[in-house]
């Protein structure tokens, strides 16, 4: 594993930063929680990759608030075409 970045999916919509922290802290120091809205996935920072890579390991596939949780190393973020809705011209 390269990056200290994991993706976490299959969340529970309940499922708070907080709650996510605690389960993923088992397993190393986490600098960074970031869920996206009510989507069910989100993203875990720690502190090293060989900690992301340990937490990766125990987590994936685990149960978490009744749900099957995936854990993974976050691909980077992709460079979007930049979207201008307001000034379409006929």
């Amino acid at each position: 594993m390269q990056g200290s970045k994991l993706y976490v999916g299959n969340l529970s919509y309940s499922a708070t930063e907080e709650q996510v922290e605690k389960l993923f802290a088992e397993h190393g120091q986490v600098t960074q929680v970031n869920l996206i809205g009510n989507k069910g996935f989100g993203f875990v920072e720690m502190s090293s990759a060989e900690e992301a890579e340990k937490a990766k390991e125990a987590l994936n596939g685990t149960s978490f608030s009744g749900r099957t949780i995936i854990v993974d190393e976050a691909r980077p973020q992709r460079d979007r075409p930049q979207r201008n809705f307001g000034n379409k011209r006929y």
